[in-house]
């Protein structure tokens, strides 16, 4: 068996720390990807995936990139039950491993 996934999109916004109770770095962040299609209106769809972030991991997208980078994430999907509206669910949310940095804002 196998959970992996690997994106490639944009950040959304700017990437800050989030200190845990245990000491370790987190953050969660927002990639914005686009498909490759036209939905039925002849527009292309843009998909905005959060992700989580720990420890070196975090520390080093925090510390290096920014707003409209475009970057990597190798990592797995969890399933995390919560509670909202009275109402139980389970949400799916990645965890990213590996962070690659592809290019920065400027369209490099």
């Amino acid at each position: 068996m196998l959970n992996q996934v690997i994106l490639v999109g944009r950040l959304t916004g700017e990437v800050k720390v989030e200190k845990g109770e245990n000491g370790i770095n987190s953050t969660s962040l927002v990639l914005a990807i686009p498909r490759s299609f036209k939905n039925a209106d002849g527009i292309y769809e843009t998909d905005f995936i959060d992700v989580k972030l720990f420890g070196t991991v975090a520390t080093n997208t925090i510390e290096y990139c920014k707003k409209g980078d475009i970057i990597g994430i190798r990592g797995i999907i969890q399933t995390k039950k919560i509670e909202k509206y009275h109402t139980k669910m389970q949400i799916q949310e990645i965890i990213a491993e590996r962070v690659t940095f592809l290019s920065n804002g400027k369209g490099d």
